[in-house]
């Protein structure tokens, strides 16, 4: 007997080690955990429990059946983020370059099936090279499985990818069809093909990261929500990400306790307003000084910064915070900002996170370079988010709600439950300024009449009243009293159900 537990020990310490340990130790020289390395950062230290170790691929083709490592390339199994079931799987490039064959994509399926049927997060440690060429359609087909299942899985788990080295061709899909993506700085990548195909069909030469590093990425084409310096605080901030979102759309956020009294004024808060209307300040203020203990975990961060989107906490509940900042653009809606936050809101939707959102939008960002970008229908997809969804949805404006962006910003006409005003809010069609010289064009030439004139519709529009007047504003509030009337407002609609009519899915403008 001692003889087979011996056997088995042995087994699984070959199996541990991946592709040995000369391939560790080059994947820590390119400053890279390997993927169990990862697996015990990520997970509660003891709670993994890994599945298919000795699985090994069946290819017999150009020499393959003398090359079988066990695990093939990827580890899969389930574990704990803070008590709270998870399941992954993590690309070991140590084994194969963590390249996908037929055995590998059928660890993955699995552990894919597993979490859905027990309603469960995923996530996926991305670190490979792409499809295992030996196996040439068994290797395209394993990648099709894949696909299928995160499609299953969207709207009914919350999927996370993590790219943490190379991650190309058919690769790069499935991490496109989950909830998040975050990169890793300098020694992850994303690309369809990579920069020698690049080179020889456009001539065009570009470097990995230039082509699909994080900074492409989380910045410009927000394919990634985030970058992190290194393996290290993605996965930490992969379990503090965790912590917010519910294990499946049919469960609550867990509560989290706190000491910050939900009834807590900030008196700083009255003072944030500058008088000059043209001035900006930082809504991120705002948000840190009304959500619990100013916890707040910001996506893509980097990319559209004129409008700001993430999760944090109100008395211990999840919330969905979207906010336009007036740092940025004026806090202007363009083709980028409204499609970072339509996206949000359905996430938020989809797992019942209530939404908070702060409003201080002067419209749509005018020009061709938009028109021509389609902004029309990228900023229909926020507007179609918002009129979607079904969560308790609490707005507050601080200052500009002008024109179409005062509708898109969750207002009454669109279903907003709780819409509250500062009494710096300034709710109309248009500024003041550009009002007057439309309404009375006639009289541009006279400079006092026309100063006269904006005064006159500045009095008339330019504050919450008239929209209160309608019902439109459910009440005009005291800055300092934001968090208290919003914790107030998400207790009163914790029960809210609201059912939209029967579908097959909608067609959102994509």
């Amino acid at each position: 007997m001692q003889d087979i537990l011996n056997q088995l020990q042995q087994r699984r310490d070959v199996a541990r080690l991946g592709g040995g340990e000369r391939r560790i130790e080059a994947q820590h020289k390119r400053g890279k955990l390997t993927a169990r390395e990862r697996i015990d950062l990520l997970l509660d230290e003891g709670s993994f429990e890994e599945f298919d170790m000795f699985v090994e691929h069946r290819c017999s083709d150009f020499g393959m059946q003398d090359q079988k490592i066990p695990g093939d390339g990827v580890v899969t199994g389930w574990g704990t983020v803070n008590g709270r079931t998870v399941y992954l799987f993590a690309k070991d490039f140590t084994v194969f370059g963590g390249s996908l064959s037929e055995a590998h994509a059928k660890k993955i399926t699995k552990i894919q099936d597993m979490a859905l049927q027990n309603r469960a997060p995923i996530i996926g440690l991305f670190d490979a090279g792409g499809a295992r060429i030996q196996e040439g359609v068994a290797a395209l087909g394993g990648y099709g499985e894949v696909f299928q299942r995160n499609v299953m899985a969207s709207g009914v788990i919350p999927q996370i990818s993590v790219i943490m080295g190379p991650c190309a061709g058919g690769d790069v899909y499935s991490p496109a069809m989950t909830d998040f993506i975050f990169m890793v700085k300098d020694t992850s990548y994303m690309f369809v093909t990579g920069p020698d195909v690049v080179k020889t069909v456009t001539n065009e030469t570009v470097t990995a990261e230039d082509l699909g590093g994080a900074s492409v990425h989380a910045v410009k084409s927000s394919v990634a929500d985030k970058g992190y310096e290194n393996d290290v605080e993605a996965l930490l901030q992969m379990r503090r990400l965790i912590d917010f979102l519910p294990a499946s759309n049919t469960e609550d956020a867990p509560d989290v306790p706190t000491d910050d009294d939900g009834e807590r004024l900030d008196s700083s808060l009255d003072t944030l307003i500058p008088a000059n209307p043209n001035q900006p300040y930082d809504i991120k203020e705002l948000i840190h000084k009304t959500v619990d203990e100013g916890d707040f975990f910001e996506i893509q961060e980097a990319h559209a910064k004129n409008i700001v989107v993430g999760f944090a906490r109100v008395e211990g509940h999840t919330v969905g915070i979207i906010a336009n900042q007036p740092m940025v653009l004026a806090g202007v809606l363009d083709s980028d900002a409204s499609r970072k936050a339509a996206r949000f809101v359905r996430f938020c939707d989809c797992f019942n996170i209530p939404l908070v959102t702060f409003v201080d939008v002067p419209g749509f960002l005018p020009g061709t370079d938009q028109e021509y970008g389609g902004l029309i229908k990228h900023g229909a997809k926020l507007l179609f988010a918002y009129a979607e969804a079904t969560v308790p949805k609490v707005t507050v404006i601080t200052r500009k709600a002008y024109g179409g962006a005062y509708d898109v910003m969750s207002s009454k006409h669109i279903r907003g439950d709780v819409n509250y005003a500062w009494p710096t809010a300034e709710i109309a069609v248009m500024g003041p300024k550009g009002a007057a010289e439309i309404i009375y064009r006639s009289e541009l030439d006279d400079k006092d009449k026309i100063a006269q004139r904006t005064k006159d519709y500045e009095d008339r529009f330019a504050n919450p009243f008239v929209a209160a007047e309608r019902g439109y504003i459910d009440e005009v509030i005291m800055p300092n009293a934001t968090r208290r009337r919003i914790s107030r407002a998400l207790n009163m609609l914790r029960n809210k159900q609201v059912e939209n009519p029967w579908k097959k899915h909608d067609n959102i403008p994509l």
